[in-house]
């Protein structure tokens, strides 16, 4: 497969592009972290780590490149060695195996591992000249975190970055955007909502026709994957281990994660080679594309549908489920509202798992719920453990719960109501809407593909094919030392980090 298009270029296409980049990184004072730091935060130069002690985790400062990582403590500013995260009690799962949530709202400026994503496709296509920041635009596409994600990463790289998003996102999305870009015109509202991402193909190959924008699309960029696969994969080993310590018999079954641009899908791929756990890729009930081929509208913010996003490792996927955004709504105010949280205390939740659960969005309430379904159905235990993350938290849907309130409990969200949500969409949760993939289920999931990105992006077949095989995926692992050694060359050339 070419690099063209993809993200996998591992040698300077243009030398004269790539020193541009090199004199504007050095006038500004912008070093790049290698993906082996973002994996492992604790090998950082000690001057970043210095420098890192006066910048915080919302500024606008190159420093917190170096934070685009899972390990950052609860402030956001300090870094911890395992990284935070969230186990979910029996009294609030209703089943024996043990959750544990990844917290992505610790990562900087955006509050959303997104973050991590967007730095993974750039700052190889930096190294390597096929990205001039004195010349070109980054295009984020995306149905909101990564595309904030990716005006922050540009920001900080000294290049322009452009969002381009459904219109009917949650206002705090936009909001954020509009802090954050220089110009206006640099949000480019898509029509629809989460499940209108062919809008945003639409509208990025207007924008491509221009050749100063460059098109970073998550569900096409290998970097994406491979930061997920590397980075995310090990910061979920840390916690198992982290976990493990107190409880050694406790097993890896699963790996669980909304499919939005099947970039956090790729840490399964680690994960089953190490734990030999199943990968399990959830969408939403309302759009069961993977499920059954279906179609609809939904309000799982942070997920794609319609689509088979082209790094998904799909021949790798064991298990297809689907969760309502009836449960993510509900469960959104459940555990944000005091009426909920006096309910879930009541049943038992201690304060400290009661406390954790505005680190969930409504993407990581739907992991949620996908893990208690995956553990019902594969009668997992007190020896199981399974994994997912919380892509974002609550505070990224303050008027989402809003518009939930108003249309649902008009007249105010009370104990009677706690109840019944926790009786619906937890204690009730089963196992339906759940595909054991067989070999012939992968086929057709894989072959969804073909009408997006070889009739429609214009893909070749054989490029296309190329990732049905196993080998394909294990081979891309080789892209991410040649890109650290790219990285390690820029920053010997540019001489920030020696300032540092």
């Amino acid at each position: 497969m070419t690099g063209v298009g993809f993200g996998l270029e591992t040698e300077v296409v243009d030398a004269e592009a790539r020193d541009r980049a090199v004199e504007r990184f050095r006038t500004a004072g912008i070093a790049l972290p290698t993906f082996a730091q973002l994996a492992d935060p604790s090998s950082v130069p000690a001057g970043v780590t210095a420098r890192l002690a006066a910048v915080g985790p919302d500024d606008a400062d190159a420093a917190n490149l170096f934070r685009v990582h899972w390990f950052n403590g609860a402030d956001r500013t300090t870094r911890d060695a395992v990284p935070g995260h969230l186990i979910v009690p029996r009294s609030l799962t209703g089943v024996d195996a043990t959750i544990v949530l990844a917290l992505g709202d610790r990562f900087p400026m955006i509050g959303a591992h997104k973050v991590q994503a967007a730095y993974a496709c750039l700052a190889p296509r930096i190294v390597t000249g096929q990205f001039d920041p004195t010349a070109h635009r980054a295009i984020w596409p995306s149905t909101g975190n990564y595309a904030r994600g990716g005006v922050a990463i540009s920001r900080l790289m000294g290049c322009r970055g452009v969002a381009v998003l459904p219109e009917n996102m949650s206002r705090e999305r936009f909001e954020w955007l509009e802090a954050w870009v220089t110009d206006p015109a640099d949000i480019v509202r898509t029509p629809g909502s989460e499940s209108n991402v062919k809008e945003i193909y639409d509208t990025c190959n207007e924008l491509a026709r221009d050749p100063a924008n460059v098109i970073l699309n998550q569900f096409c960029e290998f970097g994406n994957h491979l930061g997920h696969r590397i980075a995310t994969a090990a910061a979920l080993e840390a916690i198992i281990g982290d976990v493990r310590q107190d409880r050694p018999e406790l097993r890896l079954r699963a790996f669980v994660s909304a499919s939005g641009s099947a970039g956090t899908l790729a840490a399964g791929d680690t994960l089953k080679q190490r734990h030999g756990s199943f990968t399990v890729a959830v969408e939403a009930l309302e759009c069961p594309t993977m499920l059954c081929n279906g179609f609809g509208e939904h309000n799982i913010q942070g997920i794609g549908d319609k689509h088979i996003p082209y790094i998904h490792n799909v021949m790798g996927t064991d298990v297809v489920t689907a969760v309502s955004d009836r449960s993510t709504d509900a469960l959104g105010v459940l555990f944000n509202a005091p009426a909920g949280r006096a309910e879930l205390v009541r049943r038992g939740v201690s304060d400290d798992v009661v406390g954790g659960l505005p680190h969930l969005g409504l993407s990581s309430i739907c992991n949620l719920v996908a893990s208690i379904k995956v553990a019902k159905r594969f009668r997992l235990g007190v020896d199981d453990l399974v994994v997912t993350v919380a892509t974002d938290g609550a505070a990224l849907y303050g008027s989402e719960r809003e518009k939930t309130l108003a249309r649902s409990w008009p007249d105010g969200f009370d104990a009677r109501a706690a109840a019944a949500v926790f009786a619906e969409h937890l204690l009730a949760v089963s196992d339906d809407h759940l595909l054991e993939c067989s070999a012939l289920d992968r086929d057709r999931i894989f072959n969804l593909g073909y009408f997006t990105w070889v009739e429609q992006q214009g893909v070749s077949v054989d490029d296309f094919e190329a990732r049905r095989q196993p080998g394909f995926w294990t081979a891309l692992e080789a892209l991410v030392p040649r890109w650290d050694a790219l990285i390690e060359d820029f920053n010997h050339r540019t001489g920030v980090l020696a300032s540092w």
